[in-house]
């Protein structure tokens, strides 16, 4: 590996830092809140992930995901404070991320397919910067183009034909 691409790799230890500092901010909630559930960390690429898992209930994912992306901003927010770096932490609750990942995989490939018999663009409903990437990523993936429009909390992806 060149020194280039030593700059470039993440480092482990501290993402390794960020999910366990993370861990225990998001363990010290469920316990204020009296909610029982497991913790589980992992290094995805270069982000941190913390899952919580074993959870009954939907209360801290929330409608359309909200709460969830309420409380990975908070998580990012204590980790920031205690290594002073800007954190892409992912925090997943229930497998939510998964699924809706899965479901936005579809969304977009099954809309570019769409785009690409009409011949005209496509604009979703509003996403969060975690949706839209995937969207992008799958509409990449059938072949076409897509862009980000609109201001935050109302940003959404418009599919692109060729």
């Amino acid at each position: 590996m060149t020194e280039a691409e030593q700059d470039k790799a993440p480092d482990l230890s501290a993402l390794e830092q960020e999910g366990e500092i993370a861990a225990d901010y998001v363990e010290g909630l469920l316990d204020i809140a009296d909610i029982d559930g497991d913790i589980d960390m992992d290094v995805e690429g270069d982000r941190a992930v913390v899952s919580v898992v074993g959870v009954k209930g939907s209360e801290l994912v929330g409608p359309g995901g909200e709460v969830l992306e309420a409380l990975q901003e908070l998580t990012r927010l204590a980790v920031h404070r205690q290594t002073g770096e800007r954190s892409r932490l992912m925090l997943d609750v229930a497998g939510y991320r998964e699924r809706r990942r899965a479901e936005l995989t579809k969304l977009g490939t099954e809309v570019a397919h769409q785009v690409k018999e009409k011949g005209e663009p496509k604009a979703l409903q509003p996403m969060t910067p975690f949706e839209r990437k995937i969207v992008h990523d799958a509409v990449a993936a059938a072949g076409l183009r897509s862009e980000s429009e609109g201001e935050e909390p109302q940003r959404y992806v418009v599919i692109l034909p060729a």
